[in-house]
């Protein structure tokens, strides 16, 4: 599990932690809100609550067990009825609950299991739940569209510093008419395109047109983790034409820098990354080269 998050329901301190890419909520945490003595197991028992929890693996995990899971369901309901959340994830592979021990240890749902784990507890609860996890995610949402654009800015502005080294090194002013400065600029980029997304900008818009139509590029397109690498790689370009070496060995100096770079970001910076990119396929080809 990543890092815990928090939410406050009604009073309540609630943990939200990320579970394979999915927000599971903290249900031992949302019971303090139900008064009197109940526990996870109370709810289990309920057949509603078993034939729900079915119907959500059913659409949501392939590899659910439905032979134990009938068997399980004929009991629901009865007063010898009983099981624990290791029982039900054991017996039917389900994913939706899983039960934690140690560090952020207790029983979490993912989202969707939790919300409707908050009507056993009132409606009102369940309401209010909704409202503040609405609330983390946009403030989520808001963190990092802000890093983003700072990343973008900050390559965007590498990328001037690129165009000036180009200037300086590689485009005889005095000589080239203005239609081969353009050449030159984004034959550059695409060089940082290459090493980086294994695409020009012109392959990737013929890859993705759907994309592509909505006036996005290929670096618009790029996440966050790609931004300080595109960022990185456009200062070592400039430096690296400054200093005279070819296309051929920057290009290929650029791609090992790439490499090593998402590796280690990719081993270092757990958080996942929020903004989905239609360039990740490229992104894990390069890395499995790397290995």
């Amino acid at each position: 599990m990543a890092k815990k998050r928090e939410i406050n329901v009604q009073n309540i301190p609630i943990a939200v932690v990320d579970h394979n890419n999915s927000d599971y909520i903290s249900i031992t945490d949302m019971i303090k809100a139900k008064k009197g003595n109940f526990f996870v197991e109370h709810w289990l028992r309920n057949r509603n609550t078993v034939e729900f929890l079915g119907i959500w693996e059913s659409i949501n995990n392939p590899n659910f067990n439905y032979v134990e899971f009938d068997v399980i369901k004929s009991h629901a309901g009865l007063n010898s009825f009983k099981i624990s959340v290791k029982e039900w994830a054991a017996k039917t592979n389900a994913i939706g609950l899983i039960a934690k021990a140690g560090r952020y240890g207790g029983t979490y749902a993912h989202k969707d299991i939790a919300f409707e784990f908050g009507s056993w507890i009132s409606p009102a609860f369940k309401l209010y739940l909704i409202k503040e996890f609405q609330r983390l995610k946009e403030i989520e949402s808001n963190t990092h569209q802000l890093e983003w654009n700072f990343r973008r800015s900050l390559a965007a502005t590498n990328y001037r510093i690129q165009t000036d080294a180009i200037k300086e090194k590689l485009i005889p002013w005095g000589d080239t008419p203005q239609k081969s400065d353009v050449y030159i600029y984004a034959e550059e980029a695409d060089l940082v395109n290459l090493a980086l997304f294994g695409l020009t900008a012109k392959q990737w818009k013929e890859q993705y047109p759907e994309i592509a139509s909505g006036h996005k590029t290929i670096r618009d397109c790029a996440d966050t983790h790609s931004l300080i690498v595109l960022s990185n790689l456009e200062n070592l370009n400039a430096v690296w034409i400054r200093q005279g070496v070819g296309k051929k060995e920057r290009y290929e100096m650029m791609r090992e820098a790439a490499i090593d770079q998402l590796a280690s970001l990719q081993k270092y910076l757990a958080a996942p990354s929020t903004i989905e990119s239609p360039n990740k396929k490229k992104m894990s080809e390069l890395l499995q080269a790397k290995k």
